[in-house]
């Protein structure tokens, strides 16, 4: 089974201390089927990754090995994200007062009927407002 993948749950496992057994679960999952992502998700991952290099919570070196690591994991980044930004991704903010960000994490779940798996609290709402299925990661 394959799901959207939203970059709070790529990024907890970048960092023991956001780890959970759920979440690792997870990842032994994505790293066997794949999932699906946004066009955002390799900037929104590294900026991430970039942030906690300026907040010394990693190294440069872990940095490189963490870009690694996300890079090597099977995510088809979806093509028409961009496309449907300012129709559907747009209507989705709105409707469930997301960023654009997560709107399109939602938007990308819609289209293609899967499961998403997210720890952002904003999400999880809206994406249950708008019945799509929830991958349990805490």
């Amino acid at each position: 089974m394959t799901l959207v993948l939203d970059n709070s749950v790529a990024l907890a496992w970048c960092f023991a201390d956001e780890r959970s057994p759920a979440s690792l679960d997870l990842l032994d999952r994505v790293a066997q089927s794949g999932a699906h992502a946004p066009q955002l998700w390799p900037v929104e991952a590294l900026n991430g990754l970039l942030s906690a290099e300026r907040r010394r919570r990693i190294t440069i070196a872990e940095r490189h090995a963490l870009m690694t690591f996300l890079q090597d994991l099977p995510i088809t980044i979806d093509a028409g994200t961009a496309d449907r930004a300012w129709r559907e991704t747009a209507h989705l903010a709105a409707s469930y007062n997301l960023t654009a960000y997560d709107a399109t994490y939602l938007e990308l779940a819609l289209r293609l009927g899967l499961p998403l798996a997210t720890n952002d609290a904003a999400l999880i709402s809206a994406a249950q407002q708008a019945g799509v299925k929830l991958v349990a990661v805490a």
